[in-house]
């Protein structure tokens, strides 16, 4: 979970730091009123790692083109060049978490630091004259334990306009959903059809599926999840886990990435919903800031045409209870904060 108030806040623009204390909004805050492609983030172990940090700035670059060729109205106020983001970013971020590691520091904190960059379009040079305004965004986060406190979702909107790119206008888009959220639930799961689950609102949804019966010696295992062309955020986490799941087919018999139907099944059968005739082993959820976290509930509308009425209270509800290698990799791929200040 993200701590501290607006003073544990940062937030610098074009590599300089701007504001400080109660000026620095929340992150939702400061998607919603910014446009522009942005990639989120955070440090491990002690705040010593970045992780995955060149996946994000080859994720970021790429939304950016996304948008340029298709939708450059969402980049913001002025035109603006992906090619050379790296640099800009990069400073930007270094400044940022200078001041955050020394915040941590001064306040004894074991916190992680959230880092959320973020560029727009500014119509001038910008750092590196590629037309881009560079935004910082950085806060603390305490990571939750896995297996401790699963998330509880709830099937609630529709899919993403341009799934390719990862905008802040989507920060607006998903506020909207929350009239939908029924208590308690902690992530929204997106469907365009009432059929295929897509993806989750923030993060990204993943069943695991194990095989015993078959070959108790070598059980099959199959890690199911939307394919791009459903219209699913290319994300960075979601990519690890399906290049995991690649690799790990050599130690485990019948390993595979697939779809799985999960909507119908739900509100078919209710409480003794039984997904598919192989049995389930596991639902898990995987973000940028999470990694990985199991799932403890799901529920969806009796009907997909529900999901057009005013409030959650106004729907009827089904739902289905259930029961490291990430951060590994985690590890591995990491950026020494070290070698970035």
């Amino acid at each position: 979970m993200t701590t501290g108030s607006s003073a544990a806040r940062f937030l610098v623009v074009n590599g300089v730091p701007h504001g400080g204390g109660g000026a620095v909004p929340s992150v939702s805050v400061f998607l919603e009123s910014t446009p522009g492609v942005y990639t989120t983030t955070r440090t491990l172990a002690d705040a010593t790692l970045v992780l995955f940090w060149d996946r994000h700035l080859r994720r970021l670059a790429d939304s950016a083109r996304v948008l340029a060729e298709s939708r450059p109205g969402l980049l913001g106020p002025g035109p603006l060049r992906p090619g050379s983001l790296r640099r800009a970013v990069h400073g930007s971020v270094r400044a940022g978490l200078a001041a955050a590691l020394e915040e941590r520091r001064r306040t004894g904190s074991a916190a992680e630091v959230a880092i959320t960059a973020l560029v727009r379009g500014g119509g001038g040079g910008g750092e590196e004259g590629n037309g881009a305004d560079v935004f910082v965004h950085l806060g603390f986060y305490l990571p939750p334990v896995f297996g401790v406190g699963g998330a509880h979702l709830a099937v609630a909107g529709p899919g993403r306009v341009v799934a390719a790119a990862k905008y802040s206008e989507w920060a607006r888009v998903r506020k909207g959903m929350e009239k939908m959220r029924p208590p308690l639930v902690t992530e929204l799961l997106l469907t365009n059809d009432g059929d295929r689950i897509l993806e989750g609102s923030v993060t990204n949804f993943f069943i695991v599926v194990s095989d015993v019966a078959a070959a108790p010696d070598h059980p099959m295992i199959e890690v199911q999840t939307a394919p791009i062309s459903d219209g699913v955020l290319p994300g960075v986490i979601r990519q690890l886990v399906i290049d995991l799941a690649l690799i790990l087919i050599i130690g485990w018999l019948g390993f595979a990435v697939a779809l799985e139907s999960l909507y119908k099944r739900l509100h078919r059968h209710g409480q003794n919903a039984n997904f598919g005739k192989r049995p389930l082993s596991q639902q898990v959820i995987a973000g940028s800031l999470r990694l990985v976290q199991h799932v403890e509930t799901i529920q969806a509308p009796l009907s997909y045409e529900d999901l057009r009425l005013s409030t959650w209270k106004d729907v009827l509800w089904v739902m289905k209870q259930f029961e490291r290698e990430i951060a590994e990799r985690a590890i591995a791929d990491g950026l020494a904060v070290k070698d970035l200040l």
